[in-house]
């Protein structure tokens, strides 16, 4: 019998028109997530908060923006070991299941941080293994689940991403909230615990794959890939002598993946000053003391945007335990056991503000704005892939680098009145809101996309090491972004805040105008890949 998707039987069952095997990745994925975004809101902010009355480090603002530069590089240069890796030894699954039983490891030991310095630096360390193994390897597990190389792939990374961006809201908003209200500990610590619950979902319900994603030794699978290595080395002999045109085709694609790599670390170099200068100017430039009606407005606000992503992803868990419930039901039940927990904390947050007299935001707060736009515009985007108006990879990259940096401009502008050299100021929060949104926009048009072309573009049997690639341009990316960060201060104090947001403004529009002169070039060079 044939299948429509890569896996087994079961994963024929649709949920949304997709493979149900692609919502236990993306369940999976949203609390991997949920650990490392949650973890992340609350870095900078520890490390700068004051050591008597805040119970943070005191650290200046360079030293804590240098520390996220080299945490979030190197979480994005481990990947390409675990592609290689699970390439080569444990193939995808258990790579899956080891990075997350490490990441897990390394929040319990930050939530020990109160107890010796090393605990934060061993978590740390941890974290950044494990999502070497992790990260490349589920995103792989997800081009294989699809047979055709087209639009339902693209619509399924989509998809994917936004159980990325639901980890990412539900991260820092619950471990932003308890680590800047209860605890910095706290915070870390909770961000383990759902880490724990994604890996024993997927863990259990692993079998949905097939033989996807399986161990290369000791499998039928094993002789295969030598059976293809051997071919492949013929084949390529055979291309050096008589076959020049398709060594052209998989050179030509390959280079078009470098392309993509190469503008992505502008992106996100820009993109990344969510967790670092937006963070600090979020903390420290923002007005976020409401009292009164607006008091009551953000409180009734912040309910619904926590309360309707909440129902719209409670929705799809309760979607794949139709379809899955009765062939892998302790998957479903540890899935749901740690939605109860969810939705305890949210509730108890909610009341906990809501009996308060006035409203103080979190400086980690506006962090959810981005993952609260992907999750209401990922629909609109997936359903725009696939339609007449679905425009070509290289356009939409440069239309995502042109809206991200509209968004700095927006910064830009709401920070003219802020003097030379000010430590404090009371911007509103609308511009930070503002800002998010068009990062937002633009991020839908370049990560799922990206991750999409890189499993389209890529031979087979370069997958995981074209997945390790990517995030070593991520790795790139976050490391300046960090660095450029760290100049906050010397920047705002000579020329002023409003230049140092231009700076991530013109640089990625004019990236992404050079990306639409090249969208025809790189159209030919992917040779029939759409």
């Amino acid at each position: 019998m044939e299948f429509k998707f890569g896996g087994s039987e079961i994963n024929q069952r649709t949920v949304l028109g997709h493979p149900s095997g692609l919502f236990v990745l993306f369940f999976t994925e949203m609390w991997e997530r949920f650990s490392y975004y949650g973890m992340r809101a609350l870095l900078v902010l520890f490390l700068v908060a004051s050591i008597l009355d805040e119970g943070g480090w005191g650290w200046a603002r360079a030293e804590a923006l240098q520390l996220y530069a080299i945490y979030t590089g190197l979480v994005y240069v481990t990947p390409i070991f675990g592609g290689i890796i699970a390439d080569m030894v444990t193939g995808y699954r258990k790579a899956v299941v080891i990075g997350a039983l490490l990441m897990t490891l390394g929040h319990a030991s930050m939530a020990l941080e109160i107890t010796s310095d090393s605990f934060f630096y061993i978590g740390l360390g941890l974290l950044i293994i494990g999502n070497g193994l992790f990260k490349p390897n589920i995103s792989s597990i997800v081009g294989q689940l699809y047979k055709t190389q087209g639009k339902e792939k693209d619509a399924g990374y989509t998809i994917f991403y936004m159980g990325i961006n639901a980890g990412a809201f539900l991260g820092i908003l619950l471990c932003g909230y308890i680590g800047e209200k209860v605890g910095w500990h706290y915070g870390f610590g909770l961000a383990g615990i759902f880490m724990f619950f994604g890996m024993l979902q997927f863990y259990f319900a692993q079998k949905i794959f097939g033989r996807i994603g399986l161990s290369p030794k000791g499998t039928k699978d094993f002789d295969d890939a030598v059976e293809n290595k051997l071919e492949a080395t013929k084949e390529a002999v055979e291309d050096v002598a008589d076959d020049a045109k398709k060594s052209k085709v998989t050179r030509d694609r390959l280079i078009v993946i470098g392309i993509f790599a190469f503008f992505t670390i502008f992106f996100w170099w820009a993109f990344e000053q969510a967790g670092g200068s937006m963070t600090i100017f979020a903390a420290d430039y923002t007005d976020r003391v409401l009292v009164d009606n607006g008091a009551m407005i953000f409180k009734v606000f912040n309910t619904l945007l926590t309360i309707i992503p909440m129902l719209i992803i409670t929705w799809v868990l309760v979607m794949l335990f139709k379809q899955t419930f009765g062939k892998y039901a302790l998957s479903n039940i540890f899935l749901g056991i740690s939605f109860a927990i969810i939705w305890a904390i949210v509730l108890w947050m909610l009341y906990r503000e809501f009996t308060a007299e006035a409203a103080e935001v979190p400086a980690s707060w506006f962090g959810i704005l981005n993952s609260f736009f992907i999750i209401a515009f990922a629909p609109l985007f997936s359903k725009i892939w696939q339609s007449k108006y679905n425009p070509s990879g290289p356009v939409k990259f440069a239309i995502g680098l042109i809206l991200l940096g509209l968004g700095f401009g927006i910064l830009a502008f709401g920070s003219m009145g802020i003097p030379l050299g000010a430590k404090t100021a009371s911007v509103s929060m609308i511009f930070l809101i503002l800002a998010y949104l068009f990062h937002t926009l633009g991020e839908l048009c370049v990560s799922p996309v990206g991750l999409s072309y890189v499993s389209k573009l890529a031979p087979l049997k370069l997958v995981g090491l074209m997945f390790g690639v990517w995030f070593v341009a991520n790795f790139i990316a976050n490391l300046a972004a960090g660095i450029t960060g760290s100049y906050i201060d010397p920047i705002v104090e000579e020329y002023g805040m409003t230049t140092f947001f231009l700076i991530f403004t013109l640089i990625p529009v004019a990236a992404g105008i050079i990306l639409v002169i090249l969208n025809k070039t790189m159209i030919r060079m992917m040779h029939g890949i759409k």
